[in-house]
């Protein structure tokens, strides 16, 4: 395990409501479920920014990559089921299988291959709960731009939706430290 990923666990750990989160999804059990984005991105960029509170989540991602699965709607049971858990959360569940069409894109591989088609590549970083407990973070284009405060466009979309996310989301507001590189 490498030290970024360690101080990602260590961060998640200290933060109750990422802890309760990840249990509720370990106990859903997706396939190849993740809680995804601002998750994770948010808590490394709060952390390098000094901040002791948490920036609020305005919404908790969790993907997952289920090919079997033929209600195009079975999402909102997953949303709904974690929404009776956890009602202060608002969830958003997406089958990453299914996503490519909504997107234009080749037919997804898995949850990772799913998020090297994000806008950003600082936001494609998701985490787990296993059974066995531990923490499992993965990131389609690693850590490193995430803890060097970057935001980087991804090619693979238009630059106008990277900058439109930008400007819109206020992430250069509220981490005065980001920059924004190719």
């Amino acid at each position: 395990m490498n030290k970024r990923t360690l101080l990602i666990y260590q961060l998640v750990t200290k933060d109750a409501l990422r802890r309760q989160t990840l249990e509720c999804l370990r106990v859903l059990d997706l396939s190849d479920g993740y809680i995804a984005a601002g998750f994770v991105r948010n808590l490394v960029w709060d952390h390098l920014h000094n901040k002791l509170i948490p920036t609020p989540l305005n919404d908790v991602d969790v993907i997952y990559f289920d090919l079997d699965e033929t209600n195009t709607d079975k999402y909102k049971d997953y949303q709904q089921t974690l929404k009776i858990m956890m009602p202060e959360v608002n969830w958003q569940v997406r089958n990453q299988a299914l996503m490519h069409s909504q997107n234009g894109d080749l037919p997804y591989k898995n949850s990772l291959d799913a998020m090297g088609y994000w806008p950003e590549k600082e936001t494609a970083v998701a985490i787990r709960k296993l059974a066995s407990g531990e923490l499992e973070c993965i990131a389609a284009f690693g850590f490193e731009s995430l803890f060097n405060l970057q935001l980087t466009h991804n090619p693979k979309r238009e630059k106008a939706v990277f900058t439109q996310r930008v400007k819109a989301k206020g992430w250069l507001k509220q981490w005065p430290k980001l920059t924004i590189t190719q």
